[in-house]
């Protein structure tokens, strides 16, 4: 047995190495630098090559371009119609922005709970969460695996809800042969640095609906507009002129950010196949391993997976997850955890929420922790993680 780092060992790595990382290279810095010496680095023609690409690779018939993930999330709420009063359903494994954009608009968020072997909302608990208050479903794509779309779109269709799809870690993603971003009345990206393709920071919203297109794009502009057909006072005095028709933000992209991620899309597909080799290895190493739990996928989900999440059997192992975490950082070998239930946060218990509102989610986080993913990983690196995994598992077994 190899003696951990933590206790005086020598550690897998000489070099740390984290859960995420970006893949930047010199197309994508030709790229920027050719905006950036240009005419035009914001309001310019590369945030609409960038929504057009987005809707080619999608399939959505709109795109809209936005400063963050968090941005696109919000401006989802505005457009559907989210207000004081009413309840947005999501889950609590997530990024905090996703229950968040509710309390932006004024509403509640309601926190569903997740399946214990896919991770993602269980459909039957949206279900059991539904009100006369309910306005909005926030569903999560948690990990990239896309969630059970046609359940969620058949709750949706029976109460008359909004789906507003979380993709921000599922860029890529095919459900049953289709990309995600065109399935949701709204489906919600993230170019965040970890994401597969990053803008820095970046987000996107795509919808097939006209009129949440509209808003979308009165959303994000602060509301304001030069087209004539929504101005109330056209014609005006001259091509100057613009009216603030709603109240909207400033959530507008930059043209270098969008010349990146136009940069980053071309490579998409390698990228998420790399990714897909990864996991493909990390499964086969952890299968036979009694203490690690395997995150289950849904058949209709061609995952592009943007993290990968192992789970500890704590009842196999002589350690808590935080010993395994630091065994594992000692080893050079840096974790994640993702993520703390939202409605822990004490900005949440003030609010009145308690622990205990969701077992399955509670339980799933207090086992699990995201492992290195990221496409610039080589084999090398790969298989040191898997080492420091099992040489971590062989000291704690019971």
């Amino acid at each position: 047995m190899e003696k951990l780092a933590i206790n005086g060992g020598s550690p897998v790595r000489t070099q740390k190495i984290f859960y995420g990382r970006q893949w930047v290279d010199e197309k994508d810095v030709e790229a920027v630098s050719k905006v950036l010496t240009g005419d035009l680095i914001t309001c310019g023609p590369k945030v609409e090559e960038m929504e057009r690409t987005l809707e080619k690779y999608t399939g959505a018939k709109h795109a809209v371009a936005v400063s963050n993930g968090t941005a696109a999330l919000h401006c989802a709420c505005i457009a559907a119609g989210v207000g004081p009063g009413d309840e947005v359903i999501t889950t609590p494994i997530t990024f905090a922005a996703s229950a968040n954009c509710a309390l932006y608009c004024g509403a509640t968020p309601v926190f569903a709970d997740i399946n214990p072997e896919t991770y993602a909302i269980d459909p039957d608990s949206i279900r059991s969460h539904i009100t006369d208050r309910t306005k909005a479903i926030v569903a999560v794509d948690f990990t990239g695996q896309a969630v059970q779309i046609d359940e969620i779109r058949q709750i949706c269709d029976e109460y008359n809800l909004i789906f507003i799809e979380d993709a921000a870690h599922s860029i890529a993603t095919k459900y049953k042969g289709k990309q995600v971003g065109s399935l949701a009345d709204m489906t919600c990206f993230s170019f965040h640095p970890v994401k597969t393709v990053t803008g820095g920071e970046g987000g996107a919203i795509l919808t097939n609906d006209d009129e949440l297109y509209k808003k979308l794009v009165l959303a994000h502009t602060h509301g304001i507009t030069r087209d004539e057909e929504l101005m109330e006072y056209a014609p005006h005095e001259g091509p100057w002129c613009y009216e603030q028709i709603s109240l909207g933000y400033n959530y507008r992209l930059t043209d270098f950010q969008a010349a990146l991620i136009i940069s980053q899309m071309s490579k998409l597909d390698a990228f998420a196949e790399r990714r897909k080799e990864i996991v493909k290895r990390y499964d086969e190493a952890f299968a036979d391993m009694p203490e690690i739990i395997e995150q289950k996928e849904i058949p209709e989900s061609d995952t592009c997976r943007h993290l990968y999440i192992i789970r500890l059997n704590l009842e196999k192992l002589s350690c808590t997850r935080r010993e395994f975490f630091d065994a594992m950082s000692a080893e050079n070998v840096q974790c994640q955890v993702h993520y703390v239930p939202v409605y822990w946060f004490p900005y949440y218990q003030h609010l009145g929420y308690t622990k205990g509102l969701c077992p399955n989610a509670e339980k799933v986080y207090s086992e699990i922790m995201s492992i290195p993913l990221y496409p610039k990983l080589s084999d090398a690196d790969v298989e040191d993680v898997i080492h420091a995994v099992k040489k971590v598992v062989e000291n704690y077994r019971k």
